[in-house]
């Protein structure tokens, strides 16, 4: 099972070299399961995250399952998987041939599943105080969820 899931991740690294700074998937993963009911989150963050760690369990609150992946050097996935150095945040993830940078809430990830649009992924650039894992009380910071990919990038949603 962990030599299917590392080769599964592994073939999905190539789609992202491969894939410019278009939109990757695949149909099913090494069980016949298809993409839909195999949603699941891969998440590379810096070990000593707080804040990273917080918005996994946002994440899995949500009812999408996480495997993290804790790493000093975002840098070269985030190169990898085309986040734009604009979009960048603290955390990158993978969901469905989707990247998701930031502190993107869980509503915004599972309408992007269920839209399935042409794109890259969505990210919160930086990490705007009172988005998911970010809270501090009642303080909290408007922010945009971006999508972004090839064609550009556009406002996904709003929250204030």
């Amino acid at each position: 099972m962990a030599f299917a899931k590392t080769m599964k991740l592994a073939a999905l690294g190539i789609l992202v070299v491969a894939g410019g700074l278009g939109v990757w998937s695949y149909s099913t993963d090494t069980n016949g399961v298809s993409s839909a009911e195999a949603a699941n989150m891969v998440v590379y963050k810096s070990p000593t995250c707080g804040c990273c760690t917080a918005w996994i369990e946002h994440i899995e609150d949500s009812g999408i399952t996480v495997d993290v992946r804790d790493t000093y050097d975002l840098e070269p996935i985030k190169a990898q998987m085309g986040v734009p150095g604009q979009m960048e945040s603290c955390h990158t993830a993978m969901i469905d041939g989707y990247v998701i940078e930031g502190h993107v809430p869980a509503s915004d990830v599972k309408r992007l599943l269920q839209e399935k649009p042409e794109a890259r992924g969505l990210a919160v650039p930086g990490m705007p105080i009172g988005s998911p894992g970010m809270e501090q009380g009642d303080i909290k910071d408007p922010y945009a969820v971006v999508l972004f990919g090839e064609k550009g990038y556009q406002i996904y949603s709003r929250h204030n």
